[in-house]
């Protein structure tokens, strides 16, 4: 324990010391520990966390325990607390081993916070990284946990974090009758907006049930726009463990709605596309095998997949588009020979089906049909223009 709190003393040194000589890096929320801890202090906190929630390395909950502030539970999303459960697996409650600190789950029997989870809390802190498509399950957490406080009538403080693909806004607007798992808020695919941004947004529309508010504080990043190019030091999931995966997949995750593998089940997921039913199309090939904590009993488990490998993909090119790639899409459907079990999600361990991710039923019969990917982006007007427009109301950096 002495050696940790040495650490943690030498990691506020590096953020402060650092602060004051590179006036230009950009820091997160959870780095400002002036800012809010004096706020948490005396305080019963509760902590909505994952491993990207960290202040310059360290656990931000060790941190907090580290220097006194009381945690009483942490709410743990998608993946858990530490990080250790596969893609759409359930958790379930427990209580974390290097901490002792209860955790409560919200992706296993339950998705929000109950009274009861919330009556000895005095705040809730939500410190998570979010990568900025709609149906990233933290999004979802995020409006769940909002919804929580409002009712319950606890203040709740965001600390924001940057958005890799914060830089551009694309993709159909979630249809209210395809509201799920992968998609709750009415937000194109690419919503361009940090969780504090989204999170205001969430406030401001009145999406919480029965249009209450949530009393609600953000810690904004400092040096940051939304041009930025911001290198995640953290894994935000498992499956997205790669700077290129994370650029890649507002595009790439449609295909969890099909017959093709992502990779999962790879060390490089969401950097490949194939198949078994590909041999002979495609010369590239992999072989998705079971991977505890990351892919267990992957789509295509042990078959050799045949199709394509983006992994020297340049990094530039994808930033200077701005726009989801439907090509890839449609070049897959073409090149499956059998295109009635295409969109059989299914088939795909049940991740999502085509529709929910996409957010519109259209897609998928635009992309049956070969539709132009002109005619196919106009069928998101006006939809994608208005929340455009109404994004802008809830920034609070530049673009």
């Amino acid at each position: 324990m002495k050696k940790q709190a040495l650490l943690f003393i030498f990691v506020l040194f590096l953020l402060h010391g650092a602060g004051q000589i590179d006036k230009s890096r950009i820091l997160t929320g959870a780095d400002q520990t002036d800012r809010y801890f004096p706020i948490l202090r005396g305080k019963r906190i509760a902590i909505v966390a994952n491993p990207t929630s960290q202040i310059a390395g360290v656990p931000l909950v060790d941190s907090l325990l580290h220097s006194g502030i009381r945690i009483v539970k942490v709410f743990g999303p998608e993946h858990g607390f530490r990080g250790n459960a596969s893609a759409g697996v359930t958790v379930g409650d427990s209580r974390d081993p290097m901490t002792g600190i209860p955790i409560v789950s919200l992706y296993g029997k339950k998705s929000i916070p109950s009274r009861e989870d919330l009556q000895d809390v005095d705040l809730v802190v939500f410190d998570i990284q979010d990568v900025g498509a709609r149906f990233f399950t933290y999004i979802i957490t995020l409006q769940h946990v909002m919804q929580a406080c409002a009712d319950f009538h606890k203040p709740m403080m965001v600390l924001d974090r940057p958005n890799p693909n914060g830089y551009y806004v694309d993709g159909p607007v979630l249809e209210d009758s395809l509201r799920s798992g992968v998609g709750l808020q009415p937000i194109p695919i690419v919503h361009g907006m940090t969780l504090g941004e989204l999170a205001k947004m969430i406030n401001g529309e009145g999406w919480l049930s029965n249009k209450v508010k949530c009393d609600l504080k953000i810690i904004t990043l400092m040096n940051y726009t939304h041009a930025s190019v911001y290198v995640l030091p953290v894994p935000p999931s498992p499956n997205l463990n790669t700077q290129l995966a994370v650029q890649l997949y507002p595009s790439l995750c449609l295909f969890e709605g099909t017959v093709i593998s992502l990779g999962r089940g790879t060390r490089q997921p969401f950097t490949m596309l194939g198949a078994p039913l590909l041999a002979g199309k495609y010369e590239y090939s992999f072989k998705p095998v079971s991977i505890p904590g990351m892919s267990e009993h992957p789509l295509y488990q042990d078959s050799v997949c045949y199709g394509l490998n983006f992994s020297n993909t340049d990094f530039e090119s994808l930033r200077r588009k701005k726009q989801i790639d439907l090509h890839w899409l449609s070049e897959f459907y073409n090149a499956f020979p059998d295109k009635k079990i295409f969109f059989d999600a299914s088939r795909n361990n049940k991740i999502g089906n085509f529709d929910k991710l996409a957010g519109t039923t259209m897609l998928r019969k635009q992309i049956s049909e070969e539709a132009s990917e002109k005619s196919i982006r106009q069928s998101w007007e006006p939809a994608l223009s208005r929340f455009k427009s109404k994004r802008k109301k809830y920034l609070l950096y530049p673009e």
